[in-house]
């Protein structure tokens, strides 16, 4: 494990972990830290050695100073860049591969943008980035879901009812209203939820120009979807699957928790 410097951004921590010889720079979900990935110890982690950033407000990860109104602001995408600038001064300018789950593809798929002619392999899990949660866009970008999430994470009783009528009427299934539960029964919890989905609102990648450069330079990329999946579904990453040359697609039997050991059992016979 290690930290990285970035200017205008703070010190970003990565865990470093996997048999593998092959450099994996990855990206976890929310309410996790860079260690996520360490269940697939049978498959990827056979190929590949991984360097699992934690994000802001996970892990120990922190901003520089950073007030308020700079994070409801959103971090500026050019400084994604900069992640793998810092990790090349440490590790020396070489090829590399990137994986992520849910939002944490966000960040990988600009890494797409920035450094596609160096990357060898894409992976990603329920992946945020080419399919949009309408939810959280609704949150962090509508100036009334903005007012409205600011004022139901600054309070004790309103988020807990907020959850339990999403769940009432469908809108999430049993299993994310647990998880969205577990992260929010507390006030800082609510504020690391705030903070967390505002700071990375502006890190959208451009779908078309990754999906160019990934067929272009015929990076191998591999898409994993949970069949029961309601955040980010296969369906809702149709428009960009269509845009790949080949790419290595997947749905399995689980739901949006889907970097579990059961999905590294099925990942065995891919990374023998």
């Amino acid at each position: 494990m290690g930290f990285l410097q970035i200017a205008n951004l703070g010190k970003v921590h990565f865990h470093e972990y996997g048999p593998g010889k092959k450099p994996l720079l990855a990206f976890h979900g929310y309410g996790m830290t860079g260690k996520q990935f360490h269940v697939l110890e049978k498959s990827v982690l056979q190929d590949f050695h991984v360097y699992g950033f934690d994000h802001f407000f996970h892990g120990e990860s922190a901003l520089d100073n950073w007030t308020e109104a700079q994070i409801l602001a959103g971090m500026p995408k050019a400084l994604v860049r900069d992640y793998v600038e810092e990790w090349f001064k440490v590790y020396g300018r070489q090829r590399f591969s990137v994986m992520a789950y849910s939002i944490g593809a966000n960040l990988a798929l600009i890494l797409v943008e920035e450094f596609a002619d160096m990357i060898d392999e894409i992976i990603l899990m329920a992946s945020d980035g080419i399919t949009t949660y309408q939810g959280f866009n609704f949150l962090t970008n509508k100036p009334v879901g903005r007012l409205f999430f600011r004022t139901f994470s600054k309070s004790k009783w309103l988020m807990p009812s907020l959850l339990k009528n999403l769940l009432r009427f469908g809108i999430i299934d049993e299993a994310l209203y647990k998880i969205a539960h577990s992260e929010t029964d507390t006030q800082k919890k609510r504020d690391d939820v705030y903070y967390t989905l505002n700071l990375i609102r502006r890190l959208k990648p451009n779908e078309k120009k990754v999906a160019a450069l990934i067929n272009e330079y015929q990076i191998k990329t591999r898409l994993i979807f949970g069949k029961f999946d309601n955040l980010f579904p296969k369906s809702g990453a149709r428009y960009f699957i269509d845009l790949l040359d080949g790419a290595d697609i997947h749905e399995v039997e689980l739901g949006h928790w889907l970097v579990t050991p059961a999905l590294d059992e099925y990942l065995i016979n891919f990374y023998k």
